[in-house]
């Protein structure tokens, strides 16, 4: 196996997001659904190679969206993207900005 793109830091800052995000009752995680369907719309383009890049801006891929699949899965979409984004740009900056990102939202939550 190869080494995961994912900075220490990254993958520890996800973890406590995802660790206080299962400790919320569901009438919590409902109304914090939207702050981290805002995240993960700032981590899509961050995760897009520059071939998709290209594709997107030809119109022939349609990726600039999450589905909402609801609050029991938007931690496993949350890591998808944070796994993209770093692997799309392996950059101290991008790491640093990923992991900015996930600060804010786990101070955002209860």
């Amino acid at each position: 196996m190869g080494t995961s793109p994912v900075p220490q830091g990254v993958a520890d800052e996800l973890r406590r997001v995802v660790q206080r995000w299962q400790q919320l009752p569901l009438d919590h995680a409902l109304r914090c659904v939207p702050p981290v369907r805002d995240v993960l719309a700032r981590l899509v383009p961050l995760g897009v190679t520059e071939a998709a890049g290209d594709r997107l801006a030809r119109g022939e891929l349609d990726g600039a969206t999450v589905p909402d699949l609801g609050p029991a899965v938007v931690m496993d979409q949350l890591t998808v993207l944070v796994y993209d984004a770093c692997a799309a740009d392996s950059s101290p900056a991008r790491g640093a900005q990923v992991q900015a990102l996930l600060a804010d939202l786990r101070r955002a939550l209860p």
